[in-house]
C-alpha cells in the first residue's frame, strides 16, 4: 500500500480502544491520525485522558501520546480527518446504533467492536477466515443509508470465537446440536484484577446477555446472504452457559457437539489443522498463518500457554475426543480482546481494504 489509511478510534480511552491503539502502532496498512472520546476527555492529550487508566502490559505508543482528543458527538469534525473508523464507545445499544449510522452517512466506514449492530440485517458480522462473503450486503446497507462509501460491519462477540470456527470447519459433517460452557476472562468486561479485585479466587455464574449471543452469533456468522440482508443458519441448535473466572485475557470453551452425519476423530482434526479462509489467501498483515491448531497434549490448551497463539488471532483445540452422549466433545480457546475482540475488528477493516471496500476519502 503506496500511502497508509488514515484511522480513527471512537472510545479510545476504554480497554478496547487501548487495545486497538496498541495493535495498530507500526501497522503496514493503517495509521491512527484521530481518537475520540466522551466530552469529558475531549480537549486533553490521549495521554492525559487515559492517566492511569493504561490497562495494556506494552506502553503506550509514543505516537498517539499527543494526539488531542476529540469529542465523540461531533460527528462531522471527527469523520473529516479520517479514510475510516474503528468503533469501541461505551453507550447504550440505541446510542452506539445512533452514533455508528451518522459517521457511516458522513461516508466513513464504522468498524464496530460493538454489539449495536449485529443483527441488523444488512450489516455483516464477520469472522474474516468464515464469512468474509458476507461483506456483499453492503451494498444493500449503502442504499439503505444513502451512502456512497459509507456502511457499518462489526465483528461478533468475544465468546464465540472459541468454538465457532470449529463449526465452521466441520460444515460437511452437519454438526446440528451444540451444548458449550464458557469459562470468560475479566479483561471481557474492560476490567483488570486491580479494578475488580472480588474477581480474585472467584467465579460469577452469570454475565449478563452473553449466554443469548453465544447461543445466536454463530448461526448469523454460518448463515447467508439473501435478498440484501444476512438469514442466520437454522442449524446447529446451540446452548450455552457462560461464566466469569479469574483469568485476565483468555475466553475457554467446554464444547459436546452431535452431528448429522458422523465423522471420526481424524477427520475432524484435520478439518481444524485445514481450515482457512480469505485473511490467509490473501496474506492480510494481521492474518494468523494458522487459524486454528489442534493439541495432542491431553492438559491443553491452557490460558497462560496458549492464549497468545499466533499473537492472540489463532485458536486453541484440545481434548477432542468421544462422549457417552453427544458424538464428540472439546476444549477450546481464544484471546477475547485481541481475536474476539480489537483484533478481530482490525482483521475485518484488513479484508475490506483488500476488497476494495475501505479506500483513501
Amino acid at each position: 500500500m503506496d500511502q497508509k489509511l488514515k484511522v480513527g478510534i471512537l472510545g479510545a480511552t476504554g480497554m478496547v480502544g487501548q487495545r486497538f491503539i496498541s495493535l495498530l502502532e507500526d501497522h503496514p496498512w493503517f495509521e491512527v491520525v484521530t481518537v475520540a472520546a466522551s466530552p469529558r476527555s475531549a480537549g486533553k492529550t490521549y495521554e492525559e485522558a487515559v492517566g492511569d487508566r493504561w490497562k495494556m502490559t506494552t506502553p503506550m505508543p509514543e505516537a498517539v501520546k499527543n494526539l488531542v482528543v476529540l469529542n465523540v458527538n461531533e460527528v462531522e469534525k471527527v469523520a473529516a480527518t479520517v479514510d475510516f473508523m474503528f468503533s469501541a464507545v461505551d453507550m447504550t445499544k440505541e446510542e452506539i446504533k445512533a452514533i455508528e449510522e451518522a459517521y457511516a452517512k458522513t461516508e466513513t466506514p464504522v468498524v464496530s467492536n460493538n454489539s449495536a449492530h449485529r443483527w441488523t440485517p444488512d450489516v455483516p458480522m464477520v469472522v474474516p477466515e468464515i464469512n468474509a462473503d458476507h461483506f456483499e450486503v453492503i451494498k444493500d446497507q449503502k442504499k439503505r443509508l444513502g451512502t456512497t462509501r459509507g456502511f457499518i460491519a462489526v465483528k461478533p462477540n468475544c465468546s464465540i470465537q472459541s468454538y465457532a470456527p470449529c463449526l465452521a470447519a466441520w460444515k460437511e459433517f452437519g454438526p446440528k446440536e451444540v451444548v458449550a460452557t464458557t469459562y470468560q476472562a475479566i479483561s471481557g468486561a474492560g476490567k483488570t484484577f486491580k479494578d475488580w479485585p472480588e474477581m480474585v479466587e472467584n467465579i460469577i455464574p452469570f454475565i449478563g446477555g452473553e449466554e443469548e449471543k453465544s447461543e445466536q452469533e454463530p448461526l448469523r456468522v454460518l448463515g447467508k446472504v439473501e435478498n440484501g440482508e444476512i438469514v442466520k443458519a437454522e442449524l446447529p441448535k446451540i446452548t450455552c452457559q457462560c461464566i466469569r473466572v479469574p483469568v485476565l485475557n483468555g475466553h475457554t470453551a467446554a464444547v459436546f457437539v452431535n452431528f448429522e452425519k458422523k465423522p471420526t476423530k481424524e477427520q475432524l482434526i484435520e478439518k481444524l489443522v485445514n481450515f482457512k479462509g480469505f485473511p490467509q489467501e490473501a496474506g492480510l498483515p494481521s492474518a494468523p498463518k494458522h487459524f486454528i491448531r489442534y493439541m495432542e497434549e491431553e492438559n491443553r490448551p491452557q490460558v497462560q500457554l496458549d492464549v497468545d497463539y499466533e499473537n492472540g488471532m489463532g485458536v486453541s483445540i484440545g481434548r477432542l475426543r468421544e462422549d457417552s452422549m453427544f458424538d464428540f466433545k472439546f476444549v477450546g480457546l481464544s484471546h477475547n480482546t485481541i481475536r474476539g475482540a480489537a483484533g478481530g475488528a482490525v482483521l475485518c477493516a484488513e479484508a475490506l481494504t483488500a476488497k476494495g471496500y475501505i479506500a483513501k476519502k
